[in-house]
């Protein structure tokens, strides 16, 4: 049975000497795996469209519930991103949550819309990288059933709370956290607190109409990133070597 699906390559990972297994994010049919032939030669066809990142049509033949890639198409391969080290790497790391988060046979259009707007973004916009980041990081934690309460402390409901708590994804005031409760938080600031609740509830459209000042947007990337980690319950090897780009390094000894 032959199959025609538009998708984003969440994953490449060699086969053999000639094939490579693709991981794809679909629309209609979520995350599926498919061979595709050839793609390890010289010249081959399937090279662009079968890239890390490209968002493209597929024809797919299945066989026993098994996909084989007959023809390929590019509809986007974000070239700007491609140009830029450190876009690059943050866009796989955008790939990496979205494995993760993303299930065989389970559509998550959402998701998929997500993760290409914040691509285009990356590849095209003038924003900050770190908010473009925040947003992804915090709209899929929300996506996938992970929506922080941002409505006020979770004790006494005021609207000015300082800290937020990772483990449960809410807020607090620093005399209302409870001595025995062991779960991390982190600081946040009032425009930071704004920015969440406006990502978390904003139209998907106008996911990154939004202004932030430098230091506010710094503890939102570090919120953003910390809950998301947290309620995966694990770190990402992308990430790492995104941060890596921006470590400072060690002054040599005299």
């Amino acid at each position: 049975m032959y199959l025609t699906i538009q998708g984003i390559v969440l994953r490449v990972t060699d086969y053999n000497d000639r094939d490579a297994l693709l991981t794809l994010l679909t629309r209609r049919h979520g995350k599926l795996t498919a061979k595709a032939r050839g793609l390890r030669r010289k010249n081959s066809p399937l090279t662009a469209p079968c890239q890390l990142l490209s968002y493209g049509e597929f024809t797919l033949f299945e066989y026993q519930g098994q996909y084989t890639i007959n023809e390929a198409q590019s509809l986007e391969l974000f070239l700007p991103l491609r140009r830029d080290l450190s876009k690059l790497s943050l866009g796989t790391y955008f790939a990496q949550v979205t494995e993760v988060l993303s299930q065989e046979d389970l559509p998550n259009p959402e998701l998929q819309s997500l993760l290409l707007n914040c691509l285009y973004a990356l590849a095209n916009s003038d924003l900050p990288e770190a908010q473009i980041k925040a947003a992804f990081e915090l709209r899929a934690a929300c996506l996938s059933g992970y929506t922080p309460d941002l409505f006020g402390c979770h004790m006494c409901g005021s609207q000015t709370p300082e800290r937020f708590d990772l483990s449960a994804g809410r807020l607090e005031c620093i005399e209302c956290r409870d001595p025995e409760s062991l779960g991390i938080r982190m600081p946040v600031t009032p425009a930071a607190l704004e920015a969440m609740r406006y990502l978390c509830l904003c139209d998907p459209k106008k996911l990154l109409s939004f202004r932030i000042g430098e230091e506010s947007l710094q503890t939102l990337s570090a919120l953003a990133e910390a809950y998301l980690t947290t309620q995966l319950e694990r770190g990402f090897s992308t990430l790492d070597f995104y941060k890596s780009l921006y470590a400072v390094p060690t002054a040599a000894k005299t």
